[in-house]
């Protein structure tokens, strides 16, 4: 038997309502009351989020909402058979059978293969029919431990039955998928019998290929270029994956994989799940004539690909239109001007907006590669700065002081980076003079990384290198991280286009290790030398003259407009775009010029109000807040001293309209008092825990604490004077 789902978690021939949200209600409500997650506010929040990105609804009438949640203790599927049916973004029209999947944020594999398992059982009729027709939740328990291979499959379900063989798509020529790993297909006898069965071969490169019914035509298939082509089987390879890698990653490789099947044409599938991935082979990839990608996040190691024919799109459409992207694939194939994989092209670059109608725009591509960049270089800004506080707190401020030949006190102490030897200064000192050359050689890589992780972020592994040159290309300049943020997109962008080069089939191993780095880098790095680093290293040095002389009022305002960033999206675009600001000049700080540190103390206090502020207002007026909200405010205190913004998010999504002007007024608050009393950080992160990196710590928690009483008081006020709204406060039994 499954521990994944009970009888107290399916729903039987009810009327849920006429809106995905309430029946996402009703599901998550069943989790939570059968003890299965901590907080309602949490899962449904997490619920919605997932749902928002892409719809869940797959042809067939079945829903299959799904979210990680750390709400979520264990694994779990609730299930609704609801009447009416209700509307999932399905081109076949509404659902009437819906599956919730909840998983913990840390599942365990064996966990998350089962819930796999059930998604790719999902799309066959044989198991739809009997779950349509189950008399009782117990039968449908039973229906979904025999799909999952936990008990007996119920004659139903039984493969080889009339309605599974009528169902079953003719295999001719060559199978989906080959085994193996090593690209050779079965016979078309046996994709036939497996197809039958139920399910067509799976490549062990990570493809899961179960055979499943379509509801496309299959006349003439073999003109579309299978085996009918003269008589030559095609290969193809796709992968797939969405954001959550449960349920749409499975059901789109095996939807692709009968349609494949279906034409004759030989096709491997490398899932990108939650349940692990294992890559295609190699020689599969040689071998390949196109490449699909139905996915809703990035193609990891897509440079594997470099050079082949690509059809791309939502991993819905790989479960909606498996055939139509088959038949695009092969016409790819065969049309030399049609889009390949560049070396190792990033971000959404090989995703079809006219298919898929989320194509990225330049905007969201460079927020993305900015925000990328930002994400990777933090943690060489975290230890190197947290590293240099350190050492102040052994050996002293005088570290930093230099001599009359330039030569920093904390370089005179380590004599060069000789073995240990503590000499007349004592092992303290020493001790701190270590910490501190490691701080900084670590923050000289700030730049470095935030070029290189941008490029990354365009154009894949065969950026990283060129992104990385220009970095360091910068540093040389003095363009400060101005000069990194150029860098990285020239390298990024470069990249791309030499990728995208129509090249001969030998030379496209050579592309992402040696053509690309070698180009990009000599043309971005060459432009930053001749052309653009003069002028970014005059823009760099008036911006810090600016920074260093702010004081009085004009301190105070900054702090005002980085505190209402802050507290505008709790970790959203906006909330992102103050942090990353503050983190990119953190490494031009110092204690001739402290502007740099003086911001990111206020972006840190700021971001760390929300959630206390939310905290506070549980405590203030426990009678306004459900029992959810309420345990979600003893957690906010821990997280809001840490800095983590998002501890708030449950409070947003409940009450978004009140919740925000709040938080923004706090942030506000917060950032003024930081920037009009010189508090400084020289630590991107971790709140009060870097008690030790804070500059004028008794005005750094002054200036928390003023945050968190203005936004939890308004809050509270708030919610008395301004009518609630009921719905979004549901109440749990």
């Amino acid at each position: 038997m499954s521990d994944l789902i009970t009888p107290e978690l399916v729903t039987l021939d009810q009327n849920l309502g006429n809106e995905r949200s309430e029946v996402i209600r009703h599901l998550v409500q069943q989790v939570v009351s059968t003890g299965r997650a901590t907080g309602f506010d949490e899962l449904y929040s997490d619920a919605m989020a997932r749902e928002s990105k892409t719809a869940t609804g797959v042809p067939g009438g079945i829903a299959i909402p799904h979210c990680r949640s750390s709400a979520v203790t264990k694994a779990t599927l609730a299930m609704a058979r609801i009447n009416p049916p209700v509307d999932w973004g399905a081109k076949d029209g509404p659902a009437d059978i819906v599956f919730f999947i909840a998983a913990p944020e840390g599942a365990d594999q064996e966990h998350l293969q089962l819930l796999s398992k059930l998604a790719r059982s999902l799309i066959k009729k044989n198991f739809t029919g009997a779950l349509r027709t189950a008399a009782s939740p117990q039968e449908i328990v039973d229906l979904v431990d025999g799909a999952l291979g936990l008990g007996p499959v119920p004659e139903s379900q039984a493969p080889g039955t009339a309605s599974e063989a009528a169902n079953a798509a003719p295999a001719t020529g060559a199978s989906a998928a080959g085994t193996g790993g090593t690209g050779a297909g079965t016979t078309g006898a046996q994709a036939a019998a497996s197809t039958t069965a139920g399910a067509a071969s799976a490549s062990s490169g990570g493809a899961h290929s179960a055979g499943a019914p379509t509801s496309e035509p299959t006349a003439d298939h073999g003109n579309a270029g299978g085996a009918g082509d003269g008589g030559k089987t095609h290969h193809l390879v796709a992968v797939t994956a969405c954001p959550t890698g449960i349920a749409h990653t499975y059901m789109a490789a095996d939807s692709l994989a009968a349609a494949a099947a279906e034409r004759g044409i030989d096709l491997q599938v490398e899932t990108q799940g939650s349940a692990g991935s294992t890559p295609l082979d190699p020689s599969v990839i040689r071998n390949a004539d196109a490449v699909i990608f139905a996915t809703d996040v990035d193609v990891r190691d897509k440079g594997r690909f470099a050079g082949l024919p690509v059809v791309a799109g939502p991993v819905k459409r790989g479960i909606d239109e498996p055939g139509v992207m088959i038949d695009e694939a092969l016409a790819a194939a065969k049309d030399p001007n049609s889009r390949r994989v560049s070396g190792g092209g990033g971000g959404g670059e090989e995703r079809d907006p006219q298919s898929s109608g989320e194509g990225e725009g330049f905007g969201g591509q460079l927020k993305r590669a900015l925000l990328t960049g930002v994400s990777y270089m933090i943690p060489f800004v975290a230890g190197g700065g947290l590293l240099i506080a350190l050492g102040f707190l052994l050996g002293g401020y005088e570290l930093s002081l230099s001599d009359d030949d330039g030569t920093l006190t904390g370089d005179i102490i380590l004599d060069g980076g000789t073995i240990f030897d503590p000499g007349e200064e004592g092992l303290l000192t020493y001790l701190g003079a270590v910490f501190w050359k490691i701080g900084n050689l670590s923050l000289a890589f700030l730049v470095p990384a935030l070029a290189g992780y941008i490029a990354y972020a365009l154009a894949d592994r065969p950026g990283i290198a060129p992104g990385f040159t220009a970095g360091s290309v910068a540093l040389f300049m003095d363009t400060g991280f101005i000069g990194g943020l150029v860098g990285g997109l020239l390298a990024g962008y470069i990249a791309r286009w030499v990728g995208g080069w129509s090249v001969p089939s030998w030379m496209r191993g050579l592309m992402p290790v040696v053509i690309i780095p070698l180009v990009t880098s000599l043309i971005a790095s060459g432009l930053l030398i001749l052309v653009l680093g003069g002028p970014i290293s005059a823009l760099t040095l008036a911006l810090n003259d600016w920074l260093a002389g702010l004081s009085g009022a004009a301190a105070v305002v900054l702090g005002i407009v980085l505190g209402l960033m802050m507290g505008s999206d709790l970790g959203g675009p906006i909330n992102k775009v103050a942090y990353s600001f503050a983190v990119a000049g953190l490494g031009a700080g110092s204690f001739e010029n402290q502007a740099p540190w003086q911001i990111m103390a206020a972006v840190m206090a700021a971001g760390m109000v929300p959630p206390l502020g939310m905290a506070l207002a549980t405590v203030l007026d426990k009678q306004q807040f459900t029992m959810a909200l309420r345990e979600n405010g003893k957690a906010a205190w821990l997280l809001g001293a840490a800095f983590i913004s998002e501890g708030a998010i449950p409070f947003a999504a409940a009450d978004p309209f009140r919740v925000i002007p709040s938080c923004m007024v706090g942030g506000a608050v917060a950032g003024a008092i930081c920037m009009g009393t010189g508090v400084t950080s020289q630590a991107p992160h971790g709140g009060i825990f870097v008690f030790f990196a804070i500059g004028n710590i008794l005005m750094f928690i002054v200036a928390i604490l003023a945050g968190m009483v203005a936004s939890g008081l308004i809050y509270v006020a708030l919610k008395r004077w301004t009518a609630p709204k009921r719905a979004e406060e549901p109440v749990i039994a």
